[in-house]
């Protein structure tokens, strides 16, 4: 009993959840973003549910409404289909936030115990996780996405999958610094000191405190990986047709750019707006749970 009480006591103090809250609501811009991203959120779950989804998605021609402007009754315009563009983009909202955090998700599943292991262990280990993830870091993540895109084939499942195998390695450096530094705190010397097996240290003592930094960089890669699901659709290596993914939208709206404008403006618009709450909101996170970032 005496030596977990030691080994609880050393462990660093995690921040009060009602002072970062306060921290949260200092930043003006942060905070905004913060709620910006619920926003989405809410969208994206309640925009399937309120909207009839098969009369925006099917592709049923409406040549009575087909690329009307903006007006009260379609504020976004319509497409070449006489499809509304407003309740597409917000059903876009789904896809692009779902695949976004799919992706992030499996990213982390595969990095982050990588990662761990590489920095806790480290000697041969270490060398070889980090030299494979160097071989992957080599690559910028969206030509290796569209690579992988391209040989699994065109569909929104493979594009997920392809950013997934893109973006894992950033999350391995990550933890792997951290992990290299919690190798050496009094508490993993004292687990590794009473025999703790080193699979329990590293989910139990290792990962957990790398949780802060995991947090800030999955905030910020979501926008990254937005934008990067945008570019695969619009690439045709991503959404197919019909589905109302907002990359895709625009790619179809290229036909049409000259005579209207409003095709590839507001779903455009979208995603700049989205990868810009992102990255403003994994900025602020950072500030409030890094103490050598924040301004006090």
């Amino acid at each position: 009993m005496k030596q977990s009480v030691f080994i609880k006591t050393m462990k660093p103090k995690v921040k009060h959840f009602g002072e970062s809250i306060s921290l949260l609501k200092r930043n003006r811009l942060t905070c905004l973003s913060f709620y910006a991203v619920i926003m989405l959120l809410l969208i994206a779950v309640m925009a399937p549910v309120l909207l009839p989804a098969a009369q925006h998605i099917d592709q049923a021609t409406n040549p009575t409404e087909k690329l009307l402007g903006p007006s009260l009754e379609h504020p976004f315009g319509t497409d070449e289909l006489g499809r509304d563009l407003f309740k597409r983009v917000l059903l876009g909202t789904r896809i692009s936030l779902q695949t976004a955090l799919v992706a992030v998700l499996c990213a982390i599943m595969i990095g982050v115990p990588l990662g761990a292991v590489a920095g806790f262990f480290g000697g041969a280990i270490d060398e070889i996780i980090m030299r494979i993830t160097d071989i992957f870091l080599g690559f910028p993540p969206l030509l290796l996405a569209m690579s992988i895109a391209a040989f699994m084939g065109p569909s929104l499942r493979n594009a997920t999958l392809a950013i997934a195998v893109a973006w894992w390695p950033w999350f391995t450096r990550i933890v792997r610094g951290q992990a290299v530094s919690l190798r050496e705190r009094q508490f993993v010397r004292a687990a590794v000191a009473i025999g703790t097996p080193s699979y329990k240290i590293v989910y139990k003592h290792i990962i957990p405190n790398c949780l802060a930094p995991i947090i800030v960089q999955s905030t910020m890669d979501l926008g990254a990986v937005i934008l990067t699901i945008s570019s695969l659709s619009f690439l045709g290596l991503g959404a197919q047709p019909p589905q109302p993914e907002w990359g895709l939208i625009v790619s179809t709206s290229r036909n049409y750019f000259l005579n209207a404008w409003w095709y590839s403006i507001f779903p455009g618009a979208a995603i700049a707006f989205t990868v810009l709450v992102f990255n403003l909101l994994g900025d602020g996170l950072r500030e409030i749970m890094d103490p050598r970032t924040r301004n006090v």
